[in-house]
């Protein structure tokens, strides 16, 4: 499952835009919305968490996860272990800003799990989790046989990445509806945040895209460059 072209200019288009999505979404949560809290009295610095953590956890270090096997020169020992620390952060960033939604609506009294966004975030956490645990243990601890492992492996790529494209799409819906509900407040249609939230979900599209061939293209070689001790 490779392209047959190198890796490298995508995994640096990745971590370019990786970056650049960081930077976005610190602005746009920390000087436009005010910040971030786990305890306030403005409920709004609490919700603010989510779509940091979300897109720094499930999306960038996710991504950076999924592409560490092709933009790492290390053997596949070390680079399985950085794949699957790195998944593990995203998917405990990914729980704590979810926790961070639902905080929020429970102390401002809203209705939790009411949209398409948020039935399909539940969704892509669980399917998540199941990934990384079933990942450890075929793969790491205590690990399958060579046969299994080898067998596994096709359809362990191949769900992790619907999964990450699932989480890609989930959060684009999120940055439109929390766009929806900013303009429906009165921020203007046309302003400066309106566009800085749009530009970060084309980045977050972007970056998904780029994870997604730099994952189908050829990687470094390395000292166990085969999937049979895997």
């Amino acid at each position: 499952m490779a392209l047959g072209i190198p890796a490298f200019p995508f995994t640096f288009v990745v971590h370019v835009l990786g970056i650049a999505g960081i930077i976005m979404v610190l602005v746009w949560n920390i000087h436009f919305r005010g910040g971030l809290a786990w305890e306030s009295s403005n409920k709004n610095l609490i919700f603010n968490i989510h779509p940091v953590l979300m897109l720094i956890g499930l999306i960038i270090i996710g991504g950076e996860a999924i592409i560490s096997y092709k933009s790492l020169p290390f053997s596949k020992e070390v680079k399985k272990l950085i794949h699957l620390i790195l998944h593990a952060i995203a998917l405990i960033l990914g729980i704590v800003g979810i926790c961070a939604a639902f905080k929020n609506h429970n102390e401002s009294g809203i209705a939790n799990l009411y949209s398409l966004h948020s039935w399909l975030g539940i969704g892509v956490i669980v399917l998540y989790g199941i990934q990384w645990i079933f990942g450890f243990v075929i793969f790491f601890y205590p690990g399958g046989t060579p046969g299994i492992r080898r067998e596994s492996l096709p359809w362990h790529v191949l769900f992790g990445l619907l999964v990450y494209v699932l989480a890609v799409g989930t959060a684009s819906l999120g940055f439109l509806e929390k766009l929806t509900f900013l303009e429906s407040s009165g921020i203007a249609k046309y302003g400066s945040e309106a566009f800085l939230v749009n530009f970060t979900a084309l980045v977050a599209i972007l970056f998904g895209a780029f994870v997604v061939l730099s994952a189908i293209s050829e990687g470094p070689a390395s000292p166990q460059d085969d999937y049979a001790p895997i």
